[in-house]
């Protein structure tokens, strides 16, 4: 018990845990999405293209959230401009786009930091354990309002997710259904950007859905499982990077891989290991 309850006397491991948990939920509701629609290179795009936004609010004295949203909307625009209107595929689009955005994050940020002598590589690879009060209230706003988004439109995102030709054809607004679903994935790389950084957001998203895939078959299903490893990923980041003194962000992902290995390993349906079992007993 002392082993759980130490850390949490600290007002910086509260705060660093409540951010860590919520992270780990949105994350999993989110990748799922992304997952299933094959789009983690969009999910990497908006991640990287966020960077910019966060050097020029610091800049100018504005919210971080803020400056990062708006730099991945505009991210997620000009992909769609440049898809729309040429014959470059949306893959290319997306690398051309994401890696002229971090480029310019890269540039920003070694101007900003040779002024201001301040250390702003915690925007690359996370630190969590440095949440204020007010970002961690941020990060339960933005998550209420993804998870109300999912939780108001789950059917109709469901059917676009796994059939857009035929969710056009009755009607749903899919135009609109493919823009939101890249403002939620934008709205969850800004909040998960303290937690483990834009280098490492990705894994986030994607591992513990993944994880859930190959557990479970049903995307609500996939959905839970993953915020099941998303949640106990990020609980245990923490308490490893409390006892042993390594960065936060990486232990989070470093333990949601590991527990993507065990499921690849040993899922009762899908495993490796599990499969060549019942090889041999045949």
């Amino acid at each position: 018990m002392d082993f759980l309850i130490e850390p949490l006397q600290y007002g910086f491991m509260q705060r660093s845990l409540i951010v860590a948990v919520v992270v780990g939920v949105i994350c999993a509701v989110v990748g799922t999405y992304l997952m299933v629609q094959r789009l983690a290179l969009l999910g990497d795009a908006i991640s990287h293209s966020v960077l910019p936004g966060l050097a020029i609010a610091f800049i100018f004295d504005w919210n971080i959230f803020t400056g990062a949203f708006i730099a991945g909307l505009l991210s997620t625009i000009l992909i769609n401009v440049i898809r729309n209107n040429s014959q470059i595929k949306e893959d290319a689009a997306m690398g051309i786009v994401f890696s002229a955005f971090f480029a310019l994050g890269i540039t920003l940020i070694t101007i900003v930091q040779k002024d201001n002598k301040i250390d702003l590589n915690h925007f690359l690879f996370g630190n969590i354990l440095s949440v204020s009060f007010t970002e961690v209230r941020d990060t339960i706003a933005i998550a209420l309002f993804i998870l109300l988004i999912v939780f108001l439109f789950y059917k109709e995102l469901l059917f676009y997710t796994f059939d857009k030709l035929g969710a056009q054809s009755v009607g749903l607004p899919v135009y609109w259904l493919d823009f939101s679903l890249m403002i939620l994935i934008g709205l969850t790389i800004v909040a998960s950007l303290k937690a483990v950084g834009v280098i490492l957001v990705l894994s986030l998203l994607i591992t513990p859905s993944a994880t859930a895939y190959l557990l479970v078959k049903r995307l609500h299903q996939v959905m839970l499982v993953g915020v099941c490893v998303g949640v106990i990923s990020s609980i245990t980041g923490m308490y490893i990077s409390f006892y042993y003194n390594i960065p936060s962000g990486p232990a989070i992902v470093l333990v949601a891989t590991f527990l993507f290995f065990l499921s690849f390993l040993f899922s009762p349906s899908q495993g490796l290991f599990t499969n060549f079992i019942k090889l041999k007993l045949k």
